[in-house]
């Protein structure tokens, strides 16, 4: 009997009957608030097209646009279309396109112009009696923070987030969720005072990649790694998120949030907490979370938050070669700022399985390269047969998860060098995504969306969970806002000099991935 073969699309998560089967969409819409911001165009819209190709979406799909823009539905039919041709993962079908094109609809208006959300209205009404939407439709929030509040109150009383019986109505919501823990409690009760907590989903992309999900499929599908993932075992975990890139065009933005709110808050702690989550009941998402927020919950901060935390911000200098700015000579930036663009911290989780080990957690931009992964580092094995001189080039034994862009995973570990001798030293064994597997990983947002339309939550946050993320973080930004200018660091390095004295005085060096 050939091996059952497992179909793009499959979810680790979820696993159906007949495991060759994907589950498609039922009959709904989606409603994008931003389209055209780049978001938008790199990511969301052509992820409708690749669910489309790909036969994931119900033949009678809705794509509405809404923004400012003068726009006739064929005009915003155009920007998808030319969306898709330049950014799409899989390739283009000139059948498949147009199927989609035939819902594409463009309501133009302001977020404060009702009227303009009685528009929206009626286009939905008219895909529910056309198209066959049946009332299902959800509502993609790609806009500033700030509109949040605005727009959820206008879809109230237009009627639009109105679930009747049989229909569904949700609402996605993009990071940051709040700046601190006071603007994130009140952004969610905003948004729950409109939509039930059930019917909210937070999107953090990071939890969409194959690799995040695949730290599950690792700890619990194998017996190979779940006996010594504790603190009897493992000397510490990094967890990285470093990019090459400066702020660039986002400085704006940027400026007051820095890398610790944008990065830590929400792609890190996530990372931490499935990596030292206990064992679930089952991958529903109320176990998920469950286990999730425990871990939230038993995080401490170091007492000594100078000792044991670092930021730092990037100077002008050379990287890849060509010469680039510092951080605060970008354009609109302010000169003064103190906003870092490199974050690191030590955590510690205090639960009978992770005593004693710390979780360190960096992030940066103009750093060495673009790379995100969790290090698991073991301790040392004891050496009394070997001679000092024999193991002088052997490391501790680690377990990598590169979540991008190479993603794998790699285990370091001692081996004999060839020879007369006994002399050891590490090696590696790699498993890539691209070299094991034929069918490419779908992109973070085709899973996320076909999760929202399917409302499969398990990859999404609760607000309890981005209200303990908050908790953990803001005594820490609270204390740097007491220390003046971050300490400079140059392009193309790994970050400050303090953040190599914050591991220096616990005895450990950063990985340079």
């Amino acid at each position: 009997m050939s091996p059952v073969q497992i179909t793009a699309g499959f979810n680790p998560l979820r696993l159906p009957s007949d495991r060759r089967l994907n589950r498609i969409a039922g009959p709904s819409g989606l409603i994008i608030f931003g389209v055209t911001g780049d978001l938008s165009r790199k990511k969301l819209m052509p992820a409708v097209y690749d669910l489309a190709n790909r036969g994931l979406l119900p033949p009678g799909f809705a794509l509405v646009g809404f923004a400012r823009r003068e726009w006739e539905d064929q005009d915003f039919a155009q920007v998808v279309h030319d969306a898709v041709k330049q950014y799409s993962r899989t390739p283009f079908d000139e059948d498949v396109w147009n199927q989609l094109a035939t819902g594409i609809r463009f309501v133009q208006g302001e977020f404060d112009d009702a009227a303009a959300f009685g528009r929206l209205k009626e286009t939905i009404d008219e895909l529910d009696r056309d198209r066959g939407t049946m009332g299902n439709h959800a509502f993609y929030l790609s806009i500033p923070p700030k509109s949040f509040p605005q727009v959820t109150e206008q879809l109230r009383n237009s009627g639009l987030a109105e679930q009747k019986d049989g229909q569904w109505r949700r609402v996605v919501i993009e990071k940051p969720f709040g700046s601190d823990l006071v603007t994130a409690r009140e952004l969610n009760d905003v948004v729950e005072s409109v939509f039930p907590p059930d019917s909210v989903f937070r999107i953090d992309h990071y939890l969409g990649k194959e690799t995040v999900q695949n730290i599950l499929a690792l700890r619990f599908a194998n017996q190979l790694y779940e006996p010594i993932w504790n603190a009897n075992y493992v000397d510490h975990v990094q967890i990285t998120m470093a990019e090459d890139v400066g702020v660039g065009g986002r400085a704006g933005y940027y400026d007051g949030i820095g890398a610790a709110r944008d990065v830590i808050q929400n792609h890190l702690l996530q990372l931490l907490a499935l990596t030292a989550m206990e064992e679930p009941v089952s991958f529903e998402a109320s176990h998920l979370r469950a286990e999730k927020e425990k871990v939230l919950s038993a995080v401490r901060l170091p007492k000594d938050l100078a000792a044991h935390t670092a930021r730092g911000q990037y100077s002008g200098g050379w990287a890849g070669g060509e010469k680039v700015i510092g951080f605060l000579d970008e354009e609109g930036m302010n000169p003064q700022s103190t906003t870092e663009t490199y974050a690191a911290m030590r955590l510690d989780i205090d639960t009978r399985r992770w005593a004693g080990v710390p979780f360190y957690l960096r992030t940066g931009k103009r750093l060495g390269r673009r790379v995100t992964e969790i290090a698991v580092v073991f301790k040392r094995a004891p050496q009394y047969l070997f001679e000092e001189s024999q193991t002088a080039a052997l490391g501790q034994n680690a377990l990598v998860i590169r979540v991008q862009p190479d993603e794998g995973v790699t285990i370091r570990f001692g081996s004999k060098v060839p020879g007369a001798g006994m002399q050891v030293r590490d090696v590696t064994m790699d498993f890539g995504y691209g070299h094991a597997f034929t069918e490419a990983s779908p992109e973070a947002y085709e899973r996320l969306i076909l999760d929202v339309l399917l409302g499969d939550p398990p990859l999404f946050p609760r607000h309890e969970e981005v209200e303990l993320s908050w908790k953990i973080l803001d005594p820490i930004e609270e204390f740097w806002a007491t220390q003046g200018q971050p300490e400079q660091y140059r392009p193309g390095t790994w970050g400050p000099a303090s953040a190599d004295d914050l591991m220096a005085r616990d005895g450990r060096t950063w990985r340079r991935p």
